[in-house]
């Protein structure tokens, strides 16, 4: 009953055209698993948001990989989770008189000099901070699927205009891609503007509104994205239970699950999508629940 009940839950999100799960990720037979989506690429086993992580999640065999999104000092879009440089990338050394390292701060040009997987790993030296259009062509290259995060949306006036139309202009915004994308913010505004923008694009809340704030949310976004920590069976039954802008169920993506007790656990919930840094630890436990 409940691998059936999870089926139709994830085939509501947003139809055929749009569906994100089931996936490869999915053993045949098993389609009302959640599907897996490796966070910031495979991170646990690459540098995070590199092209690096994304070859691993697909060496993995998983095909969704999610990222975040900025904006440089020359409006470039690159492919990073902190609005400063400092953590993952060497920039104090190699650019000492420049606190707090922030990326709109840095040029493209400045950025694509740092080393982006050193701090990981020796064996990463040299890896660098993709940008937004290197990053697609890989995803294409791996034929994969993006849950793409609009990070810091007050800092860069703009980003979804820009972020939709680099994405239209490599081809992501046709029929075929649309079931491959989904973008998601925790700026409900952001989230907003992408859908007045492009109605078509799959759209995601970061958070957990309580349940009698999901109709405001109802509008613009076709899933509720909280961490896994906020969530319960009740409440993943009550965002099922109202209809998104595509009128269809809202889904649940639980972030971030890296074990598997609690991956176990969210599944149990009801969960449509579960986002690992660990996608093989979630994967395994999901197939021996």
């Amino acid at each position: 009953m409940h691998a059936r009940v999870l089926a139709a839950a994830a085939a509501a999100v947003l139809g055929t055209a749009t569906l994100p799960s089931p996936t490869p990720d999915a053993p045949a037979g098993d389609v009302g698993l959640p599907t897996v989506i490796a966070h910031r690429g495979a991170s646990a086993y690459a540098p995070e948001n590199t092209l690096a992580s994304i070859d691993k999640a697909a060496q993995l065999g998983f095909s969704w990989v999610e990222n975040d999104v900025q904006r440089t000092k020359d409006g470039e879009l690159v492919v990073i989770h902190d609005d400063s440089l400092q953590r993952t990338t060497n920039v104090e050394q190699v650019f000492p008189g420049r606190a707090p390292w922030k990326v709109k701060d840095f040029t493209a040009a400045e950025i694509a000099r740092l080393d982006a997987g050193s701090w990981y790993s020796p064996a990463y030296a040299g890896t660098r901070v993709p940008t937004l259009k290197e990053y697609m062509c890989r995803i294409e290259h791996n034929h994969e699927k993006l849950l793409l995060e609009i990070k810091n949306p007050e800092l860069y006036p703009g980003i979804e205009q820009q972020t939709l139309k680099l994405l239209g202009n490599e081809g992501w915004l046709d029929h075929k891609h649309l079931g491959r994308l989904i973008v998601q913010s925790f700026s409900a505004d952001s989230i907003r503007t992408v859908h007045e923008l492009r109605p078509a694009v799959t759209t995601a809340y970061l958070g957990s509104p309580t349940a009698a704030q999901l109709r405001r949310y109802a509008p613009y976004t076709d899933l509720i994205n909280p961490s896994y920590g906020s969530l319960s069976q009740a409440y993943v039954s009550a965002v099922h239970a109202v209809d998104g802008p595509h009128d269809k169920p809202l889904g649940v993506f639980a972030w971030t699950v890296n074990d598997a007790a609690t991956a176990r656990k969210v599944a149990d919930y009801g969960v449509d999508g579960i986002i690992s840094n660990k996608p093989d630890v979630v994967r395994a436990a999901l197939d021996s629940h």
